[in-house]
């Protein structure tokens, strides 16, 4: 166990006995992956806001149900069904902007704005944007997770697992469904896009 993993234990052994501070420190390093996840799958910045609060919330009311493993995954889990609670809400599928896709990382925070892009980019990455939102809204949530946590979010494809309480080859099958939906929505315009996500014979994201 490292020193950092022995520390998050104990934080969390003294949460689970009502210690606010030790679980307002757990918020404290976790509080941009959990606020990430929540705009990747939401696409506004004000639910995002409430679903973290709602997330932390829950965590903190369900820790002493914690058996141990991965306590991200725990809490990354709390925050995806606190975002579909919210999308049952709005009964229709949010809008996912590629902004936020693309320049969120877990280090940032997520109140910043970026830096815009220079002023000869900015028509073509407008229109890159619009034809990429249009492929991640048409995927259904799980998909979007999926892709989100593994492509964005350097998940591996055992947190993802846990995260999305599936089995490994659930993942799998998801994300490939995801990204040859996308890649197929994004054919059209090939040169507008990164290459990584260009057709080139083999599915988009692997090599």
């Amino acid at each position: 166990m490292t020193a950092s993993e022995w520390h998050e234990s104990t934080l969390i052994a003294a949460a689970r006995q009502g210690d606010l501070d030790s679980f307002n420190e757990l918020v404290l390093h976790y509080q941009a992956q959990v606020y990430n996840l929540a705009h990747h799958l939401l696409g506004d910045p004000a639910a995002a806001d409430d679903a973290t609060q709602e997330a932390f919330i829950s965590a903190y009311r369900a820790l002493p149900r914690f058996r141990g493993g991965s306590f991200r995954a725990w809490l990354m889990r709390i925050v995806k069904n606190a975002c579909y609670d919210e999308m049952r809400r709005w009964k229709r599928r949010p809008t996912v902007s590629w902004d936020d896709f693309g320049e969120l990382d877990e280090e940032a925070n997520p109140h910043l704005a970026d830096a815009g892009p220079h002023p000869e980019e900015i028509v073509q990455q407008a229109e890159l944007r619009r034809w990429l939102e249009q492929a991640l809204n048409a995927l259904p949530p799980e998909q979007r997770l999926a892709i989100v946590l593994v492509d964005r979010l350097g998940y591996s494809y055992e947190e993802t697992a846990q995260v999305m309480n599936v089995r490994i080859g659930t993942v799998r099958s998801r994300l490939s469904r995801a990204r040859r939906k996308v890649q197929k929505l994004l054919q059209a315009r090939q040169e507008l896009l990164p290459a990584r996500y260009r057709l080139n014979g083999t599915e988009m994201g692997e090599a």
